[in-house]
């Protein structure tokens, strides 16, 4: 239902007022379409039951345009006092105080969020009831310029390491420029254990491709190599969720996809949009993936002894 300047939408139990649904947030340009809140809503509602199961129970940050993807930007941790009381909260520590993060569990929640004009959602690699401990790793995949080829290669190339290391993992187009790659955790271990892994795998990764890969957090030290980034994957750092919209022109999605997906030619990391993504989740690329959390002993051991060490 719409009166013009404003929509209500039933999600659940709850019901949603959308303000001006029909403000633009991204406007057409070139070859990329027009989208308003409207589209965004109507896109997060069938999305919905993808996207949810990557947000509950996990802090959020959230990249909020109030006037679209040309305007000003701001990143929104802490839970504005106008939210409703029925969204649920968790309060964070953090060097001197806490943050009140939102944490989205329901649709009437997800879209609350789009109605503030959240376009982007990053969240937490650790859960509520242990924040200490995460249980995603993530890789992302992120070259020096718009050469997808080289994060093919990359992916690839980290695919067949993580399979030596016997850990699975998960692919995601990131709705910009590269791609995830996601390692389920068991929730055993602290981010600085789990960081310090990630960064072995990666060094271990560059060390065999000096020419094309790099772990150096100096864009200048890079070159023209792709980046091996671990840096998410620490206490109250994000990762965008899969499934959630880019702030860039056409509404590009990160997306999910299988391993057999990277060898088609027409993939890039914006391939999706909010146009195809839900055809694209419906597919189920992870297939229950994430639920086989492991523990990272074994795995490290495996990996010190390929790097000579154990």
């Amino acid at each position: 239902m719409s009166d013009g300047a404003a929509r209500t939408v039933r999600a659940g139990r709850r019901t949603v007022r959308i303000h001006r649904p029909d403000k633009v947030l991204f406007p057409a340009s070139g070859d990329a379409k027009e989208y308003t809140k409207g589209d965004l809503v109507d896109y997060h509602r069938a999305v919905a039951p993808f996207l949810l199961p990557h947000l509950r129970d996990r802090p959020l940050m959230l990249d909020r345009r109030p006037d679209g993807i040309d305007g000003p930007a701001f990143m929104q941790k802490n839970t504005p006092d106008s939210y409703p009381e029925w969204i649920t909260r968790v309060e964070v520590e953090k060097e001197g105080g806490t943050v009140l993060h939102t944490v989205c569990d329901d649709t009437a929640t997800l879209l609350h969020l789009v109605d503030q004009a959240s376009i982007t959602l990053h969240r937490w690699l650790s859960r509520t009831d242990s924040l200490d401990h995460p249980d995603r790793l993530v890789f992302d995949l992120d070259p020096s310029g718009d050469d997808f080829g080289t994060v093919r290669e990359a992916a690839r190339l980290l695919a067949e390491l993580l399979d030596e290391l016997k850990l699975p993992s998960a692919l995601m187009t990131t709705g910009s420029r590269g791609l995830h790659v996601v390692v389920p955790l068991n929730g055993d271990h602290p981010f600085d254990d789990v960081r310090a892994f990630a960064r072995e795998v990666a060094d271990t990764l560059a060390e065999a491709h000096p020419d094309r890969l790099t772990t150096a957090a100096r864009k200048k030290d890079r070159g023209d190599r792709l980046y091996l980034d671990v840096q998410r994957n620490a206490y109250a750092q994000t990762a965008v969720a899969p499934y959630t919209v880019r702030a860039l022109p056409g509404a590009p999605v990160a997306t999910p996809i299988s391993w057999d997906q990277l060898d088609d030619p027409g993939l890039t990391a914006r391939r999706w949009t909010v146009a195809d993504a839900v055809d694209q989740a419906r597919t189920d690329p992870w297939a229950g993936l994430l639920r086989r959390g492991r523990a990272l002993g074994p795995a490290r051991r495996r990996l010190r002894a390929l790097r000579g060490r154990g």
